[in-house]
């Protein structure tokens, strides 16, 4: 009996590991609410998923559904004065809902990039472009990510302020920068919200090679119909703040009879 159990034990301890080491980020029971004078209102509904390695992730919904505020909930960038978050976020062994400050901008820097739909917010306006990409200007990936966005003249537009950019090309120096740092996770709010079908054609086929490397994943947020369907291994629906379960993208797209998930997919069309 003794052996049994152990050889039971050692079996699922195995199973264990094997699961987690696919596994690049955990969901679980997380709830963020809006802080009103005297109240809670809540604005996305107990949600748990998981992020495997090695796959390209959507969640499709209306603009102003809370895609945002669950995304920047996952690190914490969300504003404490305003959101509360419960529930926990796991990360390398560690609860980024309960991280220290050092530990998230660490996180951030290194392992999670953003890509929101404001670029051009995300760079000081008193830094030239040149300033964020100075460690890899010498780098070849710099100069042909650079140019596989359609960026001819580099010297030019690395002496810009963000000021000078205009959204669109503050979008794709964005999404280089992130590809540069090669981060595990890469999370995109409203990537084509800026761009034109040739860029977007192009971020597509650079997203679906970055989630090839290593253990990379990407997380994207978006109400484009037609290019979660085009980009994700997997899909889901967040409506009303309830998130649905992430499934097959093609499924998700065609066979999926949940009303939530028809009226989306009637209305995106």
């Amino acid at each position: 009996m003794i052996n049994k159990f152990g050889d039971n034990l050692l079996f699922c301890l195995t199973n264990t590991k094997r699961r987690f080491k696919y596994l690049a980020l955990i969901v679980e029971k997380l709830k963020i609410d809006l802080k009103q004078h005297n109240f809670m209102q809540p604005l996305i509904l107990p949600l748990s998923f998981e992020l495997n390695t090695n796959k390209v992730y959507s969640i499709v919904g209306k603009n102003g559904g809370g895609k945002t505020t669950l995304i920047k909930s996952l690190t914490c960038l969300n504003d404490e004065a305003v959101f509360a978050a419960e529930g926990a976020v796991w990360f390398n062994n560690i609860n980024l809902i309960k991280a220290e400050s050092k530990t998230l901008r660490q996180m951030r820097k290194e392992k999670i990039k953003y890509v929101f739909q404001d670029s051009i917010s995300s760079f000081d306006p008193l830094r030239k472009v040149k300033y964020y990409f100075q460690p890899f200007i010498k780098m070849a990936e710099f100069d042909e990510l650079m140019r596989y966005f359609l960026f001819e003249n580099l010297i030019d537009v690395l002496q810009l302020y963000p000021y000078e950019l205009s959204g669109g090309m503050a979008q794709r120096l964005s999404f280089i920068l992130a590809f540069l740092y090669n981060p595990d996770i890469l999370i995109l709010d409203e990537p084509t919200s800026a761009l034109d079908y040739r860029i977007i054609n192009l971020l597509l086929h650079s997203i679906k090679e970055f989630a090839k490397k290593k253990n990379n994943v990407a997380l994207i947020v978006t109400h484009d119909f037609h290019f979660a369907r085009a980009v994700s291994d997997m899909t889901a629906l967040l409506n009303d703040g309830s998130l649905s379960e992430f499934v097959p993208a093609e499924e998700f797209f065609t066979k999926l009879q949940n009303p939530s998930l028809h009226n989306y997919r009637r209305i995106a069309e």
